[in-house]
């Protein structure tokens, strides 16, 4: 494979977002790129493919301005035949359109979807297909799923087109900006293998940017033949500044192994009470949500954790987890609600006056998905932990701190407002606001996201000990082959959404 090289600096009003040197790019093969979120992995692939605003953005590109950079042959042919996936598939379709007629856009040279769409939904039911294709854009429809998948769909297009070009090699760069982000791992598999597949029939390049360090089983997996042609990269931020080095599998594959050979070796804890107790049935947004102990849903159960116990609630995307979990804290409305926690019991009618003084940040808390939602941005890193009902001492927050957020602990960085922290600097801090308040039963929705490997395993290791502790611990993730492999499967329960007759 021939290796290219760039220096790419961005900056906006003067303000340096994103400069790194020896960005190294595989030219007909496949570049897995992690790291936590914000850092500029999206960034990068947006310049390199052509995509920012001159306008809004100064970008050069191996010393040369972006206009010149973008007029070159090379880049027009590549974003001819290739795809850009992009991260929030929301964002690329209009709700004035049908789906399937904004999939015809990139329906050049009459290739059929249909096929496409049958791999990517597993399904031989043309109904199903015609279904989705005809909707036009809702927040609530398609789910994230489906609109991750037909975005994949649009991708897959244009590689089809490019298969039944010359045999010559024509210039590619097909981008999949976090592509299984609303994806089970079922599915990522699903678009993986089929990736995989194509690419055995002619090279091209690809940059996969992803958080799931899981994706690297599924290429151990459904690449064994063609390893030679993929390479897994990490973007770091060093004291020197944005480095993008190699990463090596066995670090996630060993550190995997190792929780699953600890994980085996204890046993569930059965003779403390449940710290916490959700009756099955309760019905938010309109749907019931229903909980059980089998994929299927053939038996509905209470959600039961008991103290130094974690749990791990699993569902689709879009049935419902997050909502089911506001519900239980008592941020969003239910009906049927019905909890004992610790020997407190709690409905949908109970107030919420009372839920301020007695519940939230002293027997419960809650840690959002997206940073942004918990996070004021215009506070501080230091402010953020002001006026919460902190019970650890200041020597006990700071070394949570150097365990998240490692050495870099200078005013500069306490003082620095939330808005110009990074994604994964963001989720660290959203992170820590729950872990101070040493609450009976921490609920984390999403705990993993936007993190880079180094992180994630600070973050469980303080979950390790917060369980040690005696908490209850509730988990709601995509990244299954971790949580799989770390929580007894007693401790694992499923979430069906049924909808009204």
């Amino acid at each position: 494979m021939k290796n290219e090289s760039y220096t790419i600096s961005i900056s906006k009003h003067g303000r340096r977002l994103v400069h790194i040197e020896d960005f190294r790019l595989e030219e007909n093969g496949i570049t897995l790129l992690f790291g936590e979120s914000g850092i500029g992995k999206s960034l990068i692939a947006k310049a390199l493919y052509g995509l920012l605003n001159p306008e809004e953005l100064m970008v050069t590109i191996n010393g040369e301005s972006y206009e010149l950079y973008r007029a070159r042959p090379e880049v027009n042919e590549l974003q001819k035949n290739s795809f850009f996936v992009f991260q929030e598939p929301s964002t690329h379709f209009n709700p004035l359109l049908t789906l399937g007629s904004q999939v015809q856009e990139v329906q050049a040279g009459n290739i059929p979807i249909e096929p496409i769409l049958k791999r990517l939904w597993e399904t031989d039911d043309r109904k199903v297909l015609d279904d989705i294709l005809g909707v036009f854009p809702k927040p609530y429809r398609p789910s994230g799923g489906e609109k991750q998948r037909l975005l994949l769909a649009m991708a897959f297009l244009r590689i089809e087109l490019y298969l039944k070009k010359s045999k010559e090699y024509g210039k590619t760069f097909f981008v999949f900006d976090e592509p299984s982000g609303s994806l089970d791992d079922h599915f990522r598999d699903v678009f993986l293998s089929f990736l995989f597949e194509k690419f055995r029939e002619k090279k091209f390049t690809v940059l996969l940017i992803t958080h799931d360090y899981s994706t690297i089983s599924a290429v151990e997996k459904y690449a064994e033949d063609i390893l030679n042609d993929i390479v897994y990269k990490e973007l770091t931020l060093e004291s020197s500044g944005l480095c993008c080095v190699d990463f090596v599998p066995d670090r996630y594959m060993d550190w995997l192994k190792a929780q699953r050979l600890r994980e085996q070796s204890g046993k569930p804890i059965k003779s403390y009470r449940p710290v916490l107790r959700v009756e099955s049935s309760l019905e938010v947004n309109g749907r019931r949500l229903e909980i059980t102990k089998d994929k299927e849903g053939k038996k509905i159960c209470p959600l039961e954790i008991a103290p130094y116990t974690m749990a791990y609630l699993k569902a689709a995307s879009g049935v419902g987890k997050t909502s089911f979990a506001k519900a239980v804290m008592g941020l969003i409305p239910a009906r049927n609600l019905h909890i004992i926690l610790k020997n407190i019991p709690l409905t949908d009618t109970t107030l919420k006056s009372y839920k301020e003084e007695y519940i939230w940040g002293k027997h419960m808390v809650m840690t959002f998905q997206h940073a942004d939602e918990a996070l004021n941005q215009n506070s501080t890193v230091e402010g953020t932990l002001s006026g919460l009902p902190v019970k650890m001492s200041e020597a006990e927050i700071r070394k949570m701190m150097l365990k998240l957020f490692g050495g870099d602990l200078r005013s500069s960085f306490l003082k620095k407002k939330v808005r110009y922290l990074s994604g994964g600097q963001k989720q660290k801090l959203n992170l820590l606001r729950s872990l101070v308040l040493d609450t009976d039963v921490l609920i984390l929705d999403e705990p993993f996201n936007g993190l880079d490997f180094k992180s994630i395993v600070s973050v469980f290791s303080i979950l390790q000990e917060k369980q040690k502790e005696g908490k209850g611990i509730l988990i709601i993730s995509h990244n299954e082959e971790i949580f799989d492999a770390v929580i007894h499967p007693e401790n694992v329960y499923y979430l069906h959404a049924i909808l009204p007759l």
